[in-house]
């Protein structure tokens, strides 16, 4: 009877581990919006990390989170550090790793709690006209083995989308507000 439970133990344990053997690691989320402004106007806004707290779902998750900042914001090398007690905000940093200029800024974010991951992100700006910019926020992730079987329970994917494009939304309501006028006294 022993040697039974302990059997029915070891196949319940291997079946997720199996399982996760035949399930992807990696995945990928683009999401997209267009702008009523131009696309220079859209770049110069976006290549700066400091900028994302004003847009970025995840900036606005923890008000009183710790931030740091190296180098000089809107140039390669620039790092924003975060220092949060709030598990889905935690602790890392974003690097801007490659700039294309007025077309593409290329971020490293790095988690360090409450997992440690290493994933690439990046903006895009393209002109559809001359006041309109099509603004798309993409990221990579990895989920190592065995980790790798949340994304059979988590729709991991289409809640970093749904996160992107809040944000890629924010972003188009900050640029296109209406600038207000000084008043004139």
């Amino acid at each position: 009877m022993l040697k039974k439970i302990l059997l029915v133990i070891v196949v319940l344990l291997a079946i997720p581990l199996l399982t996760a053997l035949f399930v992807k690691q990696d995945y990928k989320v683009e999401t997209q919006v267009v702008i009523q402004q131009p696309a220079q106007l859209v770049f110069d806004y976006i290549r700066f990390l400091g900028n994302q707290d004003n847009f970025s779902v995840w900036a606005a998750m923890d008000p009183q989170m710790q931030k740091s900042y190296r180098g000089v914001d809107g140039t390669v090398g620039f790092v924003s550090a975060w220092h949060s007690d709030n598990p889905d905000v935690g602790v890392g940093e974003q690097e801007i790793k490659a700039i294309v200029e007025g077309e593409r800024i290329e971020f490293e974010l790095r988690f360090l709690e409450p997992f440690a991951a290493v994933s690439p992100a990046y903006m895009t700006t393209e002109a559809i006209t001359a006041q309109q910019t099509r603004v798309s926020w993409g990221f990579s992730g990895h989920m190592p083995y065995p980790m790798n079987l949340m994304l059979l329970v988590m729709d991991v994917e289409n809640i970093i989308a749904a996160d992107l494009q809040q944000g890629l939304d924010n972003l188009k309501l900050i640029l296109e507000a209406p600038v207000q006028e000084a008043e004139v006294q």
